[in-house]
């Protein structure tokens, strides 16, 4: 089975190779955009992350053997561009929250243990929305993207060092008053997100 750097590689002289890339990545970068601007926008967001890697294939940096922190920094920058969509999409989050619908097709429903992570998700939407954009950037591409935090910070371009102090910054703003611990968020963001 060949890397995701090596399909790149090949694709630079057999531009049809890069739709095994495609293949591989295309439900993770969809799940992704349609966790951040909704599914109206999703095929947009994914489409355009293909165009883009594509016609960047030759930016890729071989040293990686995936391709998905890339994918994901690309995705990343044009959800950027869509931002009003994004805010929107809060907006409605927060809202459906606040009137206590469940935002998962019913998997919160399916799985009772979990009734007491869709209320702190509820709770935690309008913070998560007020977090810095960079700062709400990288949990959500840790948690919705399921991210190593070395990835992070390949997908936004910056070193690891600074992807940890952004998501220990977001674990103590979104923390509750007096809580000493960031692993309950950690797994609500992991799990919910």
């Amino acid at each position: 089975m060949s890397t995701d750097s090596e399909i790149l590689q090949r694709s630079r002289e057999t531009p049809g190779a890069f739709a095994e890339l495609f293949e591989r990545h295309a439900r993770v970068i969809a799940a992704f955009a349609v966790r951040r601007v909704g599914a109206d926008h999703a095929e947009d967001v994914l489409s355009e992350t293909f165009l883009v890697a594509f016609r960047r294939r030759a930016d890729f940096d071989q040293r990686w053997e995936s391709a998905k922190p890339w994918l994901l920094g690309i995705a990343s920058r044009i959800i950027k561009k869509h931002h009003a969509q994004e805010a929107a999409q809060w907006r409605s989050f927060e809202a459906s929250a606040s009137r206590g619908e469940h935002t998962s097709d019913g998997a919160i429903d399916a799985a009772g243990g979990r009734a007491d992570a869709s209320a702190a998700v509820r709770a935690l939407a309008p913070r998560i929305a007020a977090l810095a954009s960079r700062d709400r950037e990288t949990l959500l591409l840790y948690a919705w993207g399921d991210l190593s935090y070395e990835e992070v910070a390949v997908a936004l371009g910056v070193p690891v060092g600074t992807v940890k102090s952004r998501l220990n910054r977001v674990r103590r703003q979104l923390a509750p008053p007096g809580s000493r611990t960031s692993a309950r968020l950690t797994w609500i963001a992991k799990e919910e997100f």
